[in-house]
């Protein structure tokens, strides 16, 4: 995994570069978040692929525990990925509740992840 720091418009980003699954638990999320408070960014950008496929299965609660922590250490997260085609209405209502509160959002593209964190 790697934290690529960047700047735009005075705002202080970090994007986690990784092929593989970043976070699994709650710790996970925790461990990231201090790691990029400590770089500097409490704005985070993270692909979908990145979390592992429990965070999507709202009946293991363990989105909603991340997303506690993520709105208590008043840290902001963007997931980009595809979000079109989800099945379950309890996730598709999860993320349009995410996004409209504006802590944590799930968007499309990174240009999306910087305008989103951004407001």
């Amino acid at each position: 995994m790697e934290i690529n720091i960047f700047e735009i418009a005075g705002k202080t980003f970090a994007e986690i570069n990784a092929a593989e699954i970043v976070i699994k638990t709650v710790q996970d999320a925790l461990d990231l978040m201090a790691n990029c408070r400590y770089q500097g960014s409490d704005l985070l950008i993270m692909q979908k692929e990145q979390f592992g496929e429990e965070f999507f299965d709202l009946k293991t609660k363990i989105a909603g525990e991340i997303l506690q922590k993520f709105s208590n250490y008043r840290c902001r997260l963007a997931i980009i990925g595809d979000y079109t085609n989800i099945q379950s209405k309890s996730l598709r209502d999860f993320i349009y509740e995410s996004n409209k509160v504006g802590r944590i959002c799930f968007v499309g593209t990174k240009d999306e992840a910087v305008a989103n964190l951004s407001a």
